[in-house]
């Protein structure tokens, strides 16, 4: 039978440092409260000059010849070996 006081010692220290994890956490998902709305506004941001670069894009597209003789060839690579 294992000592009872040995098995209430691991269970403390066990439990004192699950402890300090909950409050790490607790203090990162206060962190990430504050911070949220600013990652909210940037990712707005973001969509909208993704949407200007990609109607951009469109346009260049619709610009170009259909034949697409303009395009430039691409630069022929060396065979890589292992």
């Amino acid at each position: 039978m294992k000592d009872i006081h040995e098995v209430l010692r691991r269970k403390q220290a066990k439990f004192a440092q699950l402890t300090k994890q909950i409050e790490a956490l607790q203090q990162a998902a206060e962190k990430l409260r504050e911070v949220a709305p600013l990652l909210a506004e940037s990712d707005e941001e973001e969509r909208t000059v993704l949407a200007e670069v990609e109607e951009q894009g469109m346009a260049a597209r619709a610009a170009a010849p259909a034949g697409g003789a303009a395009a430039a060839p691409k630069p022929a690579r060396a065979p890589r070996w292992p």
